[in-house]
């Protein structure tokens, strides 16, 4: 095979792992929120956070992925900076009930929603 026809492959793959990780966002309930690796672990790829962190970083802006409900593992906003204003990931947050202090969830343990478990 070429590696014109690898690449595409590969592309392909990452377009159906990425759906797959929106689709497991979709279904965060509001007021929880979860981790990059969270979502890897459920998809069968236990160390694919970094991988869920690409699909998020394709997904901030659109308004169907509640995108601010994922969270790296220790519940820190760790990409705020992506949203359209530094404060909207927590404020949005906040919105749904969820504690947020110096850009982490309090109480992560209360707030947190493991796929694994939920679905």
């Amino acid at each position: 095979m070429n590696a014109e026809k690898q690449e595409e492959k590969k592309k392909a793959r990452n377009n159906d792992f990425f759906q797959d990780v929106y689709d497991v966002v979709r279904l965060i309930p509001k007021g929880r929120a979860t981790s990059y690796g969270a979502i890897a672990a459920y998809l069968g790829s236990k160390r694919g956070a970094r991988m869920v962190g690409w699909a998020m970083g394709n997904s901030y802006t659109q308004e169907n992925i509640p995108a601010h409900r994922v969270v790296n593992k220790q519940g820190v906003l760790s990409a705020k900076l992506l949203f359209e204003t530094p404060t909207a990931m927590q404020e949005k947050l906040e919105d749904e009930g969820v504690e947020v202090k110096d850009d982490q969830i309090q109480n992560w343990d209360k707030y947190f929603w493991d796929p694994m478990q939920e679905l």
